[in-house]
């Protein structure tokens, strides 16, 4: 959608390391706008998901705040229940492809059968390389999702 640089950089920083969650309905609405000039079929918006520790300890879940706002911009369903993070995984601000890959490989599932033949559009801040969006397509997928497409705020440049 935009490059990771700039005001995104900064507004992408101020959601998700300091607090600055009011933020997240325009950034959200930014993205609701894009896909509606630029659709992909959808059936559910699901976000990516924290692990219950991180989301303890930052107190909210950035991509579920976009993806609240992008599902009432386009009055698509929201779904925050199925895909889980169920193993705790390090940032991964500082590794490379190949370590990124390997350190979310494995870290989702669903938890119930709630989105099988359903296309989910999987909402994140930030694709970097790709790693966390196909972890959680896997997992989409291995839950029976028909179809899975990933839409983020930014691209890494």
């Amino acid at each position: 959608m935009a490059h990771f640089d700039g005001a995104i950089r900064q507004a992408v920083h101020a959601l998700k390391y300091r607090d600055c969650r009011v933020i997240a309905r325009d950034l959200g609405e930014l993205m609701a706008d894009w896909w509606k000039e630029h659709p992909m079929p959808a059936d559910v918006v699901v976000p990516v998901p924290l692990h219950a520790e991180r989301l303890r300890d930052r107190g909210y879940n950035q991509a579920a705040l976009l993806a609240r706002a992008f599902a009432d911009q386009t009055d698509l369903p929201l779904d925050e229940t199925t895909l889980i993070r169920h193993r705790s995984t390090a940032t991964q601000t500082e590794l490379d492809a190949d370590q990124r890959r390997e350190n979310v490989k494995d870290a989702f599932q669903c938890t119930s059968m709630a989105l099988i033949d359903r296309r989910v559009l999987l909402i994140d801040d930030v694709c970097t390389t790709g790693a966390t969006l196909a972890s959680c397509a896997i997992a989409l997928c291995d839950g029976g999702a028909s179809e899975v497409r990933g839409l983020t705020l930014a691209r890494s440049l």
